[in-house]
């Protein structure tokens, strides 16, 4: 047992694994085209904050291309904003989503908030207070994907504790079976810690290692 998560081979295995893919210029080029796209969301107004907040909530146990294409539905005719729950939960059915009947009830149900959601965030002093109310105040939104949602609106310095981080961390030693179960709020600040001190080794922010640890496992680099 090491004396230290600083001394635990698994930060150095991991962050050598991820230096080896920045020196790849193919890689790095998606990494920092993404990053491009979220800084360029930060800029954007609230209703493009709201769609975000609304692709989180469509990602959850489904996938990213699906939440992107669900979004893309709602955004015609405005429903995303104007329509009824009856009109988004036909939306997500018609797009195929696994789940059209609970997650178009968290949409509708987060509405209210559009208005003012990009002043409410950037309204606290940082980003794991802004995590903190979006955890309390939006159904359907936990530590991950408050997380997801502030690196898409252009925060870096959450790291977003998926299944295929999960893998990343098991393959180096970082952590061990329970890795399998069910992430509680201690693990999940527990394994944060973790990336932090990789993303630190590497001199980057952990939403940025955050694409780059997603790509060693799906060889792509979504938001």
């Amino acid at each position: 047992m090491h004396s230290t998560l600083n001394e635990h081979p698994g930060i150095v295995s991991m962050a050598e694994k991820v230096r080896d893919l920045t020196n790849n210029p193919r890689v790095q080029k998606m990494v920092e085209e993404r990053m491009r796209e979220f800084r360029w969301v930060h800029e954007q107004d609230t209703q493009k904050w709201y769609e975000e907040l609304v692709y989180c909530l469509l990602t959850a146990n489904a996938s990213a291309l699906m939440g992107q294409k669900c979004v893309d539905a709602l955004c015609c005719d405005n429903i995303i904003r104007e329509g009824e729950l009856e009109d988004i939960r036909s939306c997500l059915k018609e797009q195929g989503h696994r789940f059209p009947n609970v997650r178009a009830e968290y949409i509708n149900n987060t509405r209210h908030l559009a208005p003012l959601l990009k002043s409410t965030i950037q309204g606290f002093k940082d980003s794991r207070e802004a995590r903190v109310w979006l955890v309390e105040n939006v159904k359907g939104i936990g530590w991950k994907e408050g997380s997801h949602y502030l690196r898409n609106v252009g925060y870096f310095d959450l790291a977003i504790i998926d299944r295929h981080i999960i893998s990343n961390l098991m393959e180096h030693g970082l952590i061990g079976e329970e890795g399998r179960k069910s992430i509680t709020k201690k693990r999940y600040f527990q394994y944060e810690e973790t990336l932090d001190k990789v993303a630190k080794m590497l001199n980057m922010l952990p939403g940025e290692l955050d694409l780059y640890l997603w790509y060693r496992k799906t060889g792509k680099v979504l938001k």
